[in-house]
């Protein structure tokens, strides 16, 4: 026996067919990569994500930074790291009766872990309207920006130097650090562009880089989160924590003295007497001469000319290498 069709089933079956043959007839017509959009949803957001990681960690890795040629890196595993520490670094010596103990109670020097971050926002319109394309380029600048963002904190250190202390409670450069029964200079004085002659081939460099979690990019992408509901904004953003500071003043000297053949050679004359509290020779040997821009001819003139204005053998020649950097 067949059963007459309700009114309902008749007009589902009449609807499923209009819509067959609209899609039929349509194709492709109204998807939303047609109209040159993007479905706002978790999974497109997260691949829209992806590239722009991408971008960033592309950048990111390109760089190659300059800190490390003259900061030791220092892994923190906390807020903030003690470095008493670089007052007590002894060499050896015969053994003799008991051993001979340095404490640690003179010195303290702390260096506190900072955060950064950097952060934009893209309107959901850009991305509706198939734009946040664009934004690639911005992503990989992020990434450049956080990879060289130690140099940032390192180099100004020896600018500021002549004025900022270290972990003996004196400048890092200074004319009076204590050692033994009397003092030490590694600054050369002056008022003019500042120069740096550095010994960074020793395990501990004369400034650190302290890094306590890596400059990562980070997303607040969810259409739930406020920004999104009251502005239509994603944000993203990149951030990391750590510091840095000073290490070993005895791998440093600093001035501001005109940058010439007599200053430079007082420099490494200094640097390689320089003794332990115990007056044996801590054998610092100078490689790498640090300049701001406007110092750049005078150190090419006194480190890579073989001959002087005399037409004499240059003393100099070669004595370090030559690293220029902006922020001096």
């Amino acid at each position: 026996m067949l059963l007459k069709p309700s009114r309902f089933q008749v007009f589902a079956t009449v609807a499923l067919t209009l819509l067959g043959i609209g899609q039929a007839i349509a194709g492709d017509l109204f998807s939303p990569e047609v109209l040159g959009a993007l479905i706002i949803n978790r999974d497109n957001l997260a691949s829209a994500f992806r590239g722009f990681k991408t971008s960033y960690q592309g950048a990111f890795d390109a760089v190659t930074p300059m800190w490390d040629r003259v900061a030791t890196l220092v892994p923190s595993t906390s807020a903030a790291e003690d470095y008493g520490w670089l007052g007590a670094l002894p060499q050896l010596r015969e053994w003799i009766g008991d051993r001979h103990v340095k404490s640690l109670e003179a010195f303290g020097y702390t260096i506190k872990n900072k955060p950064f971050e950097a952060t934009i926002g893209i309107s959901r319109n850009d991305y509706e309207d198939d734009k946040y394309g664009l934004y690639a380029n911005t992503f990989a600048q992020m990434g450049n920006n956080a990879a060289s963002h130690p140099d940032t904190l390192v180099f100004p250190l020896l600018a500021a130097g002549n004025t900022s202390l270290c972990y003996d409670g004196q400048y890092f450069f200074d004319t009076d650090h204590p050692v033994g029964s009397g003092t030490v200079s590694n600054w050369g004085g002056g008022s003019g562009s500042g120069w740096y002659l550095l010994d960074t081939r020793k395990p501990i460099k004369p400034l650190v880089y302290q890094k306590r979690r890596p400059y990562d990019l980070v997303q607040m992408t969810d259409t739930t989160d406020e920004a999104v509901f009251m502005r239509g904004e994603f944000r993203y953003g990149v951030d990391g924590r750590g510091n840095a500071g000073y290490g070993l003043w005895q791998l440093a000297y600093g001035s501001k003295q005109t940058l010439d053949q007599t200053n430079l050679d007082a420099a490494f004359v200094a640097m390689e007497s320089f003794k332990d509290s115990e007056g044996r020779p801590l054998l610092v040997s100078p490689n790498l001469l640090v300049v701001g821009p406007t110092n750049r001819s005078a150190a090419t003139k006194l480190i890579e000319s073989q001959k002087l204005a005399d037409n004499s053998a240059n003393p100099l020649y070669k004595r370090a290498e030559i690293l220029v950097v902006p922020w001096l």
